[in-house]
């Protein structure tokens, strides 16, 4: 029994069908289709059902999954044991914000550049990610990280301000205080509460305006249009600070720094080609507070 075999029925019950695991793998689909009916030949049983809307397990096929998992799981944990310092192998799939791609771009570079054997596949994207669900080895999740069943490791923080365009500010006025934030037109991901800070003072606002985006570029380029003001990372406002289209406001209040963090499944055995990914990250984006916690 091949492992490749097992490993493409596994992807094909996670995914839900031949052609969603044939993506995840990078092979063609005819050979995600004729590993799975090698298996199945092999085994002697059915274990996937084909629909109009994908496939479906079988009982033999529910059963088995789980077992090939695990076989799969064992033999990748063995591979890692036995390669050499620094050679790690296989496919790492990496789902990560959109928003932050030019920021993560060079360390995924890196990463491969590093490990030439190793496959590098990584899905960019805004929307929540169901790591399990769509087979992803881990995720990179930059904001405030709320309560899940997900292991999260911090790797960094980005520090944030509040931003208008000088444009915007000559139209409708200098703020003065957090609570002037309420008379503006703000642009946010959806329906935030802007903890702005002083001393041991701590003003919650909750922002209103008519523009919402979830990508931070979306935001960032309206805001210098002069469309409203906006809380923006740093890293990301630095180009339009430079070129003179958006300038910090508030600048004697403080605002919490967004976290970076690596989630990935609940599981025992950490992965080493995951455990890589995070000390690269954790390497490019130090701060004080995440070299302590490492």
């Amino acid at each position: 029994m091949e492992i490749e075999d097992l490993r493409v029925f596994v992807e094909i019950a996670d995914a839900g069908g031949v052609n969603s695991a044939a993506r995840r793998l990078g092979l063609a689909k005819s050979i995600v289709s004729r590993r799975l009916l090698r298996l199945e030949d092999e085994l002697g049983a059915q274990l996937v059902a084909r629909t109009t809307r994908g496939v479906v397990l079988t009982e033999a096929g529910a059963h088995f999954r789980d077992e090939a998992a695990k076989v799969c799981a064992v033999i990748d944990n063995a591979r890692e044991d036995m390669s050499p310092a620094g050679a790690l192998r296989g496919l790492l799939r990496v789902a990560a914000p959109a928003s932050f791609g030019r920021q993560l771009a060079p360390v995924l570079a890196e990463l491969a550049q590093r490990h030439k054997d190793l496959h590098v596949h990584i899905r960019f994207n805004d929307r929540y990610v169901d790591l399990a669900a769509e087979g992803f080895d881990c995720a990179i999740r930059v904001g405030y990280l709320s309560d899940s069943n997900l292991v999260a490791r911090k790797v960094g923080e980005l520090p944030v301000r509040l931003y208008a365009s000088p444009t915007y500010l000559s139209e409708h006025g200098e703020l003065q205080t957090p609570s002037d934030v309420l008379q503006h037109s703000c642009i946010t991901p959806g329906a935030d509460v802007w903890n702005f800070r002083r001393g041991v003072e701590t003003i919650p606002l909750r922002p209103h305006g008519r523009f919402k985006a979830d990508n931070a570029f979306v935001i960032a380029e309206a805001a210098a249009r002069g469309v409203g003001i906006a809380v923006l990372g740093e890293i990301i406002a630095a180009p339009y600070v430079a070129e003179g289209t958006l300038t910090p406001v508030l600048q004697s209040y403080d605002l919490p720094a967004v976290g970076i963090y690596i989630v990935r499944p609940q599981g025992q055995h950490l992965p080493r080609k995951v455990r890589v990914l995070i000390d690269l990250l954790a390497e490019a984006f130090a701060t004080p507070s995440a070299a302590n916690a490492r």
